[in-house]
């Protein structure tokens, strides 16, 4: 396993990085229900995980409901006593109580959220604590003050942002270097061949300021994993057989000619579709991890594969040209006259 830098910290993670969304079995109540992996199949998911060399995971407190997929992972902790193994990396942001104080970024918040989160997680400290998604009613100072006291405090190692407009994020960053707090190091955003919008702001910020992507939903939630078929009705027991609007917004001519080219590139490598998928963004640039959500072993075991996959300069591109997409004004225009932007 080849490990890279997370951003322009030194800290090294796995290309791979474990997504723990379905680690614990949520109940009707939660948006996970019936599509994540139970506390036995969990742990042996991490356990085969940490032993092949991945040593990143990603959670937030908001996965499961109250905490679970924090919990799971604290429990597992606990019990294999191997946190000195892994780079933690878990999310604040959304709604976890009631009341008017019972989400968002304020100070008063990001302090509850990070004793509930390292309660849960059974652990003195996270590696890589993220803002689940910007707060606009909420001064970025403030968020970014508590979160450099936390640093200060040695709960915290780094910090991540998470769905942040292009705007905000830079924003962010000039505010920190300019009050002398603890900037960001990495941005975890969508990022696949069907969703590439990432790509007109994102990732030339990301490049110039020395921040790691962490794209989360490299397959597109499990469309180019190539069980899907045009025309047809999705598998019994997939997320889009449950999820059927998601499946029918998916459902576009860019999509099916962006599987076409997977599957023929899969076909030369003698590789699965979503193992040419999650090594197409591991070979872009400013990628330091690529967030895999698993939920049983045989999807691990094909993910994993990724790592020792090589895709070739004609391949990528084959694969760029395939999933291209509307750039809109002014990157058109842009790189109509200077070829990039």
């Amino acid at each position: 396993m080849e490990y890279r830098n997370l951003g322009h910290s030194g800290v090294k993670v796995s290309p791979l990085c474990l997504g723990a969304m379905t680690f614990g079995e949520a109940d009707q109540d939660s948006f996970m229900h019936k599509v994540s992996a139970d506390e036995s199949t969990s742990f042996r998911l991490i356990d085969r995980a940490l032993d092949a060399g991945v040593n990143f995971i990603d959670t937030a407190d908001v996965y499961g409901q109250d905490g679970l997929s924090e919990r799971v992972l604290g429990k597992w902790f606990d019990q294999h006593k191997r946190r000195d193994e892994v780079v933690l990396a878990t999310k604040f942001r959304f709604r976890m109580g009631g009341g008017p104080n019972g989400t968002g970024a304020s100070r008063r918040r990001i302090v509850q959220c990070v004793e509930d989160s390292l309660r849960r997680l059974r652990t003195d400290r996270i590696d890589l604590y993220q803002i689940h998604m910007q707060d606009i009613d909420t001064p970025e100072e403030e968020t970014l003050r508590a979160l450099d006291d936390l640093i200060r405090q040695g709960k915290v190692l780094y910090l991540g942002a998470s769905n942040y407009a292009a705007y905000r994020l830079m924003e962010s960053l000039a505010l920190a270097d300019a009050r002398h707090l603890t900037r960001f190091v990495s941005l975890q955003a969508q990022y696949s061949l069907v969703v590439r919008d990432l790509e007109r702001e994102h990732v030339p910020l990301c490049r110039r300021q020395g921040l790691g992507v962490l794209p989360w939903s490299p397959l597109a939630r499990g469309f180019l994993s190539g069980k899907y078929k045009q025309g047809q009705e999705p598998p019994s027991g997939t997320r889009f057989a449950t999820w059927r609007e998601r499946y029918e917004a998916l459902d576009t001519p860019r999509n099916w000619r962006i599987l076409g080219a997977l599957q023929e590139v899969a076909g030369q490598c003698g590789a699965s579709c979503s193992q040419v998928a999650l090594r197409w963004l591991m070979q872009r640039e400013t990628v330091s991890s690529v967030i895999m959500g698993v939920r049983t072993m045989a999807q691990l075991e094909d993910n994993l594969k990724a790592a020792e996959l090589s895709l070739s300069a004609s391949q990528m591109q084959q694969l760029t040209e395939a999933s291209a997409f509307e750039l809109g004004y002014p990157y058109d225009f842009l790189e109509r006259v200077q070829r990039r932007w």
